[in-house]
């Protein structure tokens, strides 16, 4: 007899076994053992494992006090809305988001409030384990090296220490799909190192004078002077056009790219260009160009609004390697709107303007109205 019939042998006998009495039960025995061609001891043992059931496990300790419907809620209502951030940065934006929260959505409890101060990261994940649902996706790397500007711009690689706004990264996103064929939409992502400050904005390909010209967009909307700006080796970006526009100015810009073929030395832009772009954008191939013009709305309005003063990430401070294991120490999780606020370099009329804007914000609706755009274009490129 196969296994599977063995099994359901048993299962067929067993309650009459556990029934019967003393010498009914030396007969079922037999039958078992003719049947099956059990041992008469191991025939024993698999009646009565058949019969057990299933123990009910049960949590130790006492009920979790967060796990109620008022608070899983709101837990679940910010983190969606703050895009699904860890539970150390969820916890941070605890704190600034309940305000809006209870503008939008009505007031909360006390305990309510009460209990969201005091949860700790880990319960965070403990309560949103079951909700944390992520694809992951690798998608294609359109960077191609250009040649003509290298011995022009140096390379860098200690991009980690730097600690005074203004030293920027950039890179491209590709919304191509699975296939390079044609023109199609790419986003110019620029992330500050100091302060984590990001502006995205849409190009038509990846042609040396859209680039530039988004470029200058993007220098307009940032708080703090530009002072550096490293890039990857592809040909959007070692371009005469970004070399005359950074170097022909009174205090020229520190024009400087990475190592081909190390991703690493971009690591801040790299990181952004998925929980910033791809995250929110997916790989959806964007080859209609009125895309450029409905993306940059989105980019230049609630986007950068609602990533920049809502949104907290942790930065490095320190790494070791302790035999097989690197222990990282991150500090606590802030805006980039925060860091600004923060750092000593920044004008105090510009913290004053920056404040004055984020007082006016809800990130609620800030949310709602970027998914509505989104909607749109994810329709229109199709």
């Amino acid at each position: 007899m196969s296994p599977v019939s063995r099994k359901e042998a048993v299962q067929a006998i067993v309650e009459r076994y556990h029934q019967a009495g003393r010498k009914e039960k030396q007969r079922i025995l037999d039958e078992c053992c003719r049947i099956c061609g059990y041992h008469r001891k191991h025939a024993i043992r698999k009646l009565s494992q058949a019969r057990r059931r299933p123990k009910r496990h049960r949590t130790p300790g006492r009920p979790s006090r967060y796990r109620k419907p008022e608070i899983m809620a709101v837990l679940q209502r910010i983190w969606q809305t703050a895009h699904y951030p860890c539970s150390k940065r969820l916890k941070a934006i605890l704190a600034c988001w309940i305000a809006p929260y209870e503008q939008h959505f009505g007031v909360l409890p006390v305990w309510v409030k009460q209990a969201l101060e005091k949860i700790s990261p880990s319960t965070i994940d403990r309560l949103l384990v079951h909700e944390r649902l992520r694809v992951k996706r690798r998608g294609l790397s359109t960077t191609r090296p250009g040649t003509l500007l290298k011995h022009h711009i140096p390379v860098k690689t200690n991009q980690w220490d730097e600690t005074r706004p203004g030293f920027l990264e950039a890179d491209t996103v590709a919304h191509c799909d699975d296939s390079m064929a044609g023109m199609f939409v790419f986003t110019l992502e620029v992330t500050d190192i100091a302060t984590g400050w990001t502006e995205q904005r849409a190009v038509w390909g990846k042609g040396e004078r859209g680039v530039s010209e988004q470029m200058v967009s993007v220098e307009a909307s940032l708080p703090f002077p530009i002072l550096g700006f490293d890039c990857d080796n592809g040909t959007e970006f070692l371009q005469w056009h970004l070399v005359k526009y950074f170097q022909d100015r009174p205090h020229p810009v520190h024009f400087t790219r990475s190592r081909p073929y190390k991703k690493d030395d971009n690591a801040h832009v790299e990181q952004k260009n998925w929980t910033h772009v791809r995250q929110w954008l997916g790989y959806q191939r964007f080859d209609n160009p009125k895309l450029v013009e409905l993306l940059n709305e989105l980019y230049t309005t609630d986007w950068r609004l609602f990533l920049n003063l809502f949104l907290p990430s942790a930065k490095l401070q320190s790494k070791e390697r302790r035999r097989s294991k690197i222990l990282k120490v991150h500090d606590d999780p802030n805006t980039p709107y925060q860091r600004i606020l923060d750092s000593e370099h920044i004008p105090q009329r510009t913290k004053d303007t920056r404040t004055d804007l984020y007082q006016t914000l809800n990130p609620f609706q800030l949310r709602k109205a970027i998914d509505a755009k989104i909607a749109h274009i994810r329709k229109l490129g199709r």
